[in-house]
């Protein structure tokens, strides 16, 4: 589940998305690069930019080496005719050993811009390269050495270079006055935000927050570094800062990113998230996620989140739509593919959800951004073997036991190993632990009473994925109750429209418990 992860969905599916000065714009062990699935083409031309290297002489400018790159992958994202691959996923083939043509075939694209920047002082230089993966020619290449202050300039001009060298047409307008960076300083702190914000850990969205509030200090109508803050607090919602604090904060930043810039879909979504976590007004935040489809509809953030909302609504072909299209657009990104197994769990679309799971494993072969979501698919199945050794796999190398693994063994009727887990998982979430995700295991235990009093809870204290509880196959048991009912109502959902988007069957485990299947009229097939 997405919940037992100890992680808000929000921020399991906000863990990989940046933005630049353009917009949103779409790092485990190494994997052979073979094993990440292809996707087909959706436009004419197509294009990934992959980090530029750190030639800096303290090589202390990896933040803004990988900025440059992401303001360019940005602008390109931009240009009609041209597809892009998302940011996560050519950044994810950084310090991997693979060829630029292995690169190109795993992301289906044609071209490839790598490059490198050496900062030094207030000079900057930056290297490019423009490559046709097909045949492997060089299509362009330069070298380009300004001072820190005409770094703006640099940036569009490669972009018109890469553009040109493509035969596309480029209609780079004069920014409108809410997203002109007036302060190269505070460029700078805003890049080393981002930076550090994409660590995803405690320690570098706290030292985020630092760097986006010093961007502010040198220029107060930085938009986008009010849109950093906002991102940081998101993501130290529920895993570090209870979520009716971090929540609170979320708003108060993305409020002000679009006093400055309406059109800031990042900011858009950011907002959607607290109307739909503090004020379970789930219509308004459909208006905000639809507005930052409508200016960013290539982006991973707005077809993601998007995808899980209309999920937890029951809106299934709505949902599968956004998935599907973000598959395309982000193939290689961890978090899509995670996620991906788990909403096509939600829907029983059994062999779609292993191959997506499959690939988030490869792509995180450490666990090291939480439980492997194929893990609760394999349970689902009754592969409870597999499911376990996938837990505590996970387990060994996080040394945070998974709630996911004490839902395991109570399906299996292992209760006090249940248990057991259970208060580990607990213990190792400090002094906040989202009550729904304690009331998955409970509802295994058939400890029903137990299972709703943590749900009231964790309405009470805002928990941001409490909107999964109605389409999750693990609280199946409770739909006959009326007051699980009362808490979807409660929380805005039509529980009517939310079971029959994921009907549930129930069929006897290897163990002799009930657990949820697969729909009435699914082959066979998909059962083993």
């Amino acid at each position: 589940m997405l919940i037992v992860l100890g992680f808000p969905i929000a921020l399991l599916l906000s863990w990989f998305f940046d933005f630049t000065r353009y917009g949103i714009v779409r790092t485990p062990d190494e994997k052979p690069v073979s094993e990440i699935a292809e996707t087909p083409d959706l436009f004419e031309k197509s294009i990934a930019v992959l980090p530029f290297a750190d030639l800096s002489p303290q090589k202390d400018h990896d933040y803004f080496s990988e900025g440059v790159a992401e303001e360019i992958l940005a602008a390109l994202a931009k240009i009609d005719g041209l597809r892009v691959a998302a940011r996560r996923s050519s950044f994810w083939f950084k310090d991997k050993k693979a060829t630029v043509k292995e690169i190109a075939d795993k992301l289906n694209v044609e071209h490839v811009l790598e490059g490198s920047v050496r900062r030094d002082g207030n000079r900057v230089r930056i290297t490019a390269e423009l490559t046709e993966c097909c045949n492997g020619f060089t299509l362009w290449s330069e070298t380009f050495e300004r001072e820190f202050q005409g770094i703006f300039a640099l940036e569009d001009e490669i972009t018109r270079a890469i553009v040109d060298a493509l035969k596309l047409k480029l209609d780079i307008v004069a920014a409108p006055a809410s997203r002109l960076v007036r302060s190269t300083d505070a460029y700078d702190a805003y890049l080393n935000g981002l930076f550090n914000s994409d660590k995803g850990t405690e320690e570098g969205l706290r030292r985020s927050l630092v760097f986006f509030e010093s961007a502010l200090e040198k220029d107060p109508q930085f938009a986008r570094a009010w849109t950093g803050i906002a991102k940081s607090w998101l993501w130290l919602a529920d895993a570090h800062v209870r979520p009716l604090e971090a929540y609170s904060k979320v708003r108060e930043a993305a409020l002000n990113a679009l006093k400055i810039d309406n059109d800031d879909a990042e900011a858009h979504v950011y907002l959607a998230e607290t109307k739909r976590v503090l004020d379970w007004d789930l219509d308004g935040a459909e208006v905000e996620y639809n507005r930052a489809f409508e200016v960013e509809p290539n982006s991973t953030p707005s077809n993601y989140f998007i995808a899980a909302f209309y999920a937890a609504r029951g809106d299934r072909d709505k949902a599968l739509a956004h998935l599907q299209r973000i598959s395309k657009i982000d193939p290689a990104s961890l978090w899509v593919n995670n996620a991906a197994c788990e909403l096509y769990r939600y829907f029983g679309l059994y062999d779609e959800a292993i191959a997506a799971g499959e690939r988030a494993v490869q792509l995180d072969p450490a666990f090291v951004f939480g439980e492997p979501l194929l893990a609760a698919l394999y349970r689902e199945m009754g592969r409870f073997d597999e499911a376990i050794a996938l837990y505590e796999k996970a387990q060994s190398l996080d040394a945070r036991p998974a709630f996911g693994l004490a839902i395991t063994y109570a399906r299996m009727n292992r209760r006090s190993e249940a248990l057991k887990v259970l208060g580990a998982a607990v213990a190792s979430r400090g002094d906040y632990t989202p009550g729904d995700a304690i009331a998955h295991v409970h509802v295994a235990l058939h400890a029903h009473d137990d299972a709703i009093r943590e749900l009231e809870r964790a309405c009470e204290e805002r928990s941001s994925s409490l909107h999964l509880i109605g389409i999750a196959p693990e609280f199946a048991p409770l739909r006959s109750d009326n007051r699980f009912v009362s808490i979807l109502k409660k929380i805005g959902l039509d529980p009517d429209k939310v079971f029959a988007a994921s009907p549930i069957t129930l069929r006897n485990s290897a163990a002799g418990d009930q657990s949820p299947s697969l729909p009435l009229g699914e082959t066979d097939a998909k059962r083993q």
